[in-house]
């Protein structure tokens, strides 16, 4: 759908695809096909005229003179020169073949970021290439994000007909998560999250919010917890305990579908209330009260955890424990229920209502050269990507090609990770912007922006952004600008597999090795298993609300159901682990007096906006945040500098007074900074990724950093 908007401008329908939020958007192009304006639809159906600034951004970032408009080639002096298309690709094949044949398929990696995911033509065909060379060293933001959901789902169980959902729930409990500011959320609605929760406050939904600073989305909580960081998954055994002993869980689904509940019981006993809120320095009551909110008096609603807890210590035991309130309470859809969105891309199977045991990914399959790592969910693990390319021998990653992500400012412990991209024998970035990672690439070949190519909505979460079966395409609206020679992702991906010799196999179709797919063909492809065709959704210019036979949870199947696993051996003993950090850890940690947690900020996603001059207006740096009473005891004032120093290294920032952080809590904005030692907070903020390392403080089976609730000293610099 599209109109005239006068002076030769046109407005057309269409969906930003910087994060989750797919917000619904109205983009004005002129007569040239140039990107002009952006601004929310007010008649989307979904996310009802909300865009964040980010969004509205795509006009400087389509449009900046920051974009990269050639592919660029690093000269021996570390300058770049441009270079056409067709003969960086032809470069690049040569010298990944030469890798391949010298060292293996092992010592080719891939890294896909954010820009990646949303790439949606492109999707599946990296992950094709990687196949078709036959290395499984694939990488992506996403297990230094929240892949303790992934381990959680292997050590549990799942539940195939999903959660009961945000929109009819009468209690809803968040950790770590700020959804009126991240536009993410496992358990809430975030298609314009500030109307969904005003509705659900108005229909007498309770919120349950547990946070080191009082959020946005903690305003509207009618409990609210404060505790320092790093304590959710004690406060989770604390709740579950008082839950259990109470008798407020659901006893009959537990009967059914919980294998271990005494296992269970016996390990939350030693997390007493009282021993709880010592430690995490809340109120008992406060534990009591949520308890009470959401097991006794809520019947409907679940527990979500955000990247806060994700990224602290115990991240992996926290995430499971959140799982075993869920499942204690049985808040789940049952058998002969609808399932509003079953899933839409990535096809639909009956649901039955019982437990299924997915397997531990991790305890099969390939594993890391360094500690001996599994996958989780296919991928290999970031948290080791440094140590797989600095570390000789077999299987040493030669080679990195980064499809839309910055691991150079994103992956933490900022100087190993810097010095591992720079010492690859060849480094490939599908980037638009200089990023610090694309400045340490062999090569940059810039692709289109989003409104200059065709896409549907991200189909990995399609279930966690739409609440209904709905599904969204986007045709391309503008052109780039002139004269450039940007790329299409997935045309350079085909290219250097057709010159390789190699076939791609995409969604089970395999790809002509000779001639290239075009973008609609492989938007086709990602279609293949939907209930409608591409062609149908492409009359929805407001997306494709299916309103087909409605599913419903399936009766389960004796001869498949398993059951909730709450306690394994591995859970048992992380639950030891974190009792003995109750024990000895002192407020900070260590001797550290603060400990620095991970801050959302409204104006940027990960890395994405550093480098543009209205996001960069609106946030230009990262101050660290500090309670008013904390400001006074270390005699600093906001905009004074301070350095904040952790076991790994320090930063120099400036400090802001913000009392919604509680005493002894630092709060900065993650992915900030650009290269080591090229650091100017003034110019790009700091990077907190100084303060972590990668040597220590992993996970088990994730090799998490400890990348929030970081134990660290703050002096004032005079």
């Amino acid at each position: 759908m599209s109109r005239t908007a006068g002076r030769g401008e046109t407005e057309v329908k269409s969906f930003c695809r910087i994060c989750t939020g797919h917000c619904g958007v109205i983009a004005s192009v002129d007569e040239n096909r140039r990107l002009v304006a952006i601004r929310g639809d007010k008649d989307d159906p979904q996310t009802l005229g909300f865009v964040c600034s980010k969004g509205t951004d795509a006009v400087d970032s389509h449009n900046s003179g920051e974009r990269l408009l050639r592919p660029l080639k690093r000269m021996p002096d570390g300058s770049f020169e441009p270079i056409p298309l067709e003969r960086a690709i032809g470069e690049i094949a040569d010298r990944l073949g030469d890798i391949i044949h010298r060292n293996g398929p092992g010592a080719v990696a891939s890294y896909r970021g954010s820009g990646g995911f949303f790439a949606s033509a492109t999707l599946n065909v990296l992950d094709a290439l990687m196949a078709a060379i036959g290395s499984p060293k694939k990488f992506s933001n996403l297990t230094i994000d929240q892949s303790a959901k992934v381990v959680a789902m292997g050590r549990l169980g799942v539940w195939p007909p999903g959660p009961q959902p945000f929109h009819d729930s009468d209690v809803c409990m968040l950790l770590g998560n700020n959804p009126l500011v991240s536009i993410a959320a496992a358990a809430f609605d975030t298609r314009h999250p500030l109307k969904r929760i005003k509705e659900a406050r108005a229909r007498g939904m309770k919120l349950i919010v547990v946070d080191p600073r009082r959020t946005e989305t903690a305003e509207y909580a009618d409990v609210f917890l404060q505790p320092l960081p790093g304590y959710d998954a004690a406060i989770l055994a604390a709740i579950i305990r008082i839950i259990l002993d109470e008798g407020w869980q659901d006893a009959d689904f537990c009967r059914q579908h919980v294998g271990d509940l005494d296992c269970l019981r016996r390990a939350v006993e030693p997390f007493t209330p009282e021993k709880v809120a010592e430690a995490a320095d809340i109120p008992a009551d406060g534990l009591w009260e949520a308890a009470r909110v959401f097991a006794r008096d809520g019947r409907r609603g679940i527990a979500g955890t955000g990247t806060g807890p994700s990224m602290s210590p115990h991240s992996n035991l926290m995430e499971h424990l959140v799982g075993c309130l869920n499942v204690i309470c049985g808040r789940f859809i049952r058998e002969g229920e609808p399932i509003d969105n079953p899933g839409f891309l990535m096809g639909r199977t009956p649901k039955p209502a019982q437990v299924v045991d997915i397997g531990r990914s991790w305890e099969s399959g390939p594993r890391s050269r360094i500690g001996g790592y599994g996958t989780v969910g296919g991928e290999m693990l970031t948290g080791l990507l440094a140590d797989e390319i600095l570390q000789p021998g077999e299987g040493q990653v030669k080679c990195l090609i980064n499809h839309g992500g910055n691991p150079a400012a994103s992956v933490p412990d900022h100087r190993k990770i810097a010095r591992a991209l720079e010492s690859l024998e060849l480094f490939v970035s599908i980037e638009p912007v200089m990023t610090a990672s694309a400045a340490l690439s062999d090569y940059i070949l810039p692709p289109r922006m989003p409104y200059e190519r065709a896409d549907l909505h991200l189909s990995l979460f399609e279930t966690a952004i739409y609440p209904f079966s709905y599904a969204r395409y986007t045709p391309a609206l503008a052109d780039p600008p002139p004269g450039s020679e940007v790329c299409d992702e997935w045309y350079v991906l085909w290219s250097l597999a057709s010159r390789l010799g190699y076939t791609l196999t995409c969604n089970g179709i395999e790809l002509d090795r000779d001639e290239p797919p075009t973008e609609e063909q492989l938007l086709e492809i990602l279609t293949a298993n939907a209930p409608v065709p591409l062609a149908q959704i492409k009359r929805h210019p407001e997306g494709y609300l299916d309103r087909g036979e409605p599913m419903v949870a399936a009766p389960a199947d004796p001869a498949t159901a398993a059951k909730f696993t709450t306690m394994p051996d591995d859970v048992a003993g992380e639950m030891e682990g974190l009792l003995g950090d109750m024990r000895d850890a002192d407020r900070g940690g260590r001797g550290f007096d603060f400990r620095l947690c991970s801050r959302r900020n409204r104006h940027r996603f990960n890395t994405v906006g550093h480098l543009s001059p209205y996001l960069k207006k609106l946030t230009p740096r990262n101050p660290a945040y500090l309670n008013p009473d904390d400001l006074r005891a270390l005699g600093v004032a906001t905009g004074d500098w301070v350095e904040i120093s952790s076991d790994n290294g320090a930063i120099r920032a400036t400090v802001a007074e913000d009392e919604t952080v509680r005493r002894g809590v630092v709060s900065m904005t993650h992915c900030f900074g650009y290269l080591p030692d090229t650091d100017d907070f003034i110019e790009h903020g700091v990077s907190t990724n100084l303060l972590i390392s990668t040597d220590r403080d992993l996970q088990t089976i994730n090799a998490m950093p400890r990348m929030s609730g970081i134990p660290v000293n703050i002096e004032p610099l005079m």
